[in-house]
C-alpha cells in the first residue's frame, strides 16, 4: 500500500544502529584484497549469526555462497555483499506483505503481542495512517486486562481523530469485540482494529482467551478478522521467533509488525523471521510518532541494511 512507503534515506536513517553493526562487522571481515578461502567464510558465518539472521538462516546463506564460489559465480570477497543481498531480497515474494482487506464490510485486524512489544503505540500509527488515507477507522480495547492499557489507547485514538470502543478495566475482553463488530458494522467503518491484552505467550489460560475473541469476531463478521498482526520487539532479537511460534499456534498470524526497529542493533532478525517461520514482516515501527511506520520492503529494507 502506497500510503505507508518511506524513501530509502528515510529507512537508512532509522536502521543505523543495525547497519552500522552489520557494515562494522563485515567490513572486519571482508577487508579490501582479500581472498575468498575457508577462515574468510568462516568468519562471515560466524558474523552474520551474531547480528541476529540466525543459525539456521545464515546456514542456507552460506550454503548458497559456497555453492556460487565452488561454481566461479563469485570470485572475490567484493562480490560477497552484493551476493547476500540479492538472496535475502528474494525471500519475500510481493504478495506476502499485502494488507488483506475484506471485500466487503469492514476489513477486520487483530493486533496481538506481549507486555513491552510496543503494540499499543502500532496499533496507533497503523490506525493514524490509514484515516490519513480517508479511511474510516474503529480501534477497541480489548486489553481490559492491564491497567491504564484501555485509557493508554484512548489517549492515542483522540490523539490521531479515531473512534474508540471500549469497556471498564477487568471487563470481558470479548464482549469488547463483541460490541466493537457491532460498531464497526453500524458505523460503516473501513477499518476495525482490536487491541488484545499484553499476554505471555507461555500463558495458556490467556492465550485461549485470544483465541475466544478471535472466534467472537468470527462469529460476528463473515471472513474476518482479515489480518491477524503480531506485534515483536525488534530489541528482543531471537526471542522474538519464540514468541512468534506460540501465537501461531493460537490465532494463525498472518503477519509480523516489528517494531522499535529504530532503537537495536538487531534488525537482522526480520530475516530469520520470514526463513524460520514463513510469516511475512508486513509493518516495521522507526520511531514513536505516528507517522514512524512503514509497509516492509524487502528492496528498500536490505539497500539500507548493507551500507
Amino acid at each position: 500500500m502506497g500510503i505507508f512507503s518511506k524513501t530509502l534515506g528515510y529507512i537508512r536513517q532509522r536502521l543505523g544502529k543495525t547497519r552500522d553493526k552489520i557494515s562494522s562487522s563485515l567490513s572486519s571481515v571482508l577487508s579490501l584484497g582479500r581472498n575468498i578461502d575457508d577462515l574468510l567464510l568462516d568468519e562471515l558465518e560466524e558474523t552474520l549469526i551474531s547480528d541476529d539472521i540466525g543459525v539456521e538462516t545464515t546456514a542456507k546463506l552460506m550454503s548458497d555462497l559456497r555453492s556460487a564460489y565452488s561454481n566461479r559465480q563469485i570470485t572475490t570477497a567484493e562480490d560477497i555483499i552484493p551476493f547476500l543481498k540479492e538472496h535475502i531480497k528474494d525471500y519475500w515474494p510481493h504478495h506476502d506483505r499485502q494488507l488483506h482487506t475484506a471485500q466487503s464490510g469492514p476489513t477486520v485486524i487483530l493486533v496481538a503481542g506481549v507486555n513491552g512489544s510496543g503494540k499499543t503505540t502500532s496499533i496507533a500509527k497503523l490506525a493514524y495512517i490509514l484515516s490519513q488515507n480517508k479511511s474510516k477507522v474503529i480501534v477497541a480495547a480489548c486489553d481490559t486486562f492491564r491497567a491504564a492499557a484501555v485509557e493508554q489507547l484512548s489517549i492515542w485514538a483522540d490523539r490521531i481523530g479515531v473512534q474508540i470502543v471500549k469497556h471498564k478495566q477487568g471487563s470481558d475482553p470479548a464482549a469488547v469485540a463483541f460490541d466493537a463488530c457491532e460498531a464497526a458494522v453500524a458505523r460503516n467503518a473501513d477499518f476495525l482494529i482490536l487491541d488484545t491484552a499484553g499476554r505471555l505467550h507461555t500463558q495458556k489460560d490467556l492465550m485461549r482467551e485470544l483465541t475466544k475473541i478471535r472466534d467472537v469476531v468470527t462469529r460476528k463478521i463473515p471472513d474476518a478478522p482479515n489480518e491477524v498482526l503480531l506485534v515483536l520487539d525488534a530489541t528482543t532479537g531471537q526471542n522474538a521467533i519464540a514468541q512468534a511460534k506460540m501465537f501461531t499456534q493460537a490465532i494463525d498470524v498472518t503477519g509480523i509488525f516489528l517494531a522499535k526497529l529504530d532503537g537495536t542493533a538487531r534488525g537482522g532478525i526480520v530475516v530469520a523471521i520470514k526463513d524460520q517461520l514463513d510469516i511475512p514482516v508486513k509493518f516495521i515501527g522507526l520511531g514513536e510518532k505516528p507517522e514512524d511506520i512503514a509497509e516492509f520492503d524487502p528492496d528498500t529494507f536490505v539497500e539500507a541494511l548493507f551500507n
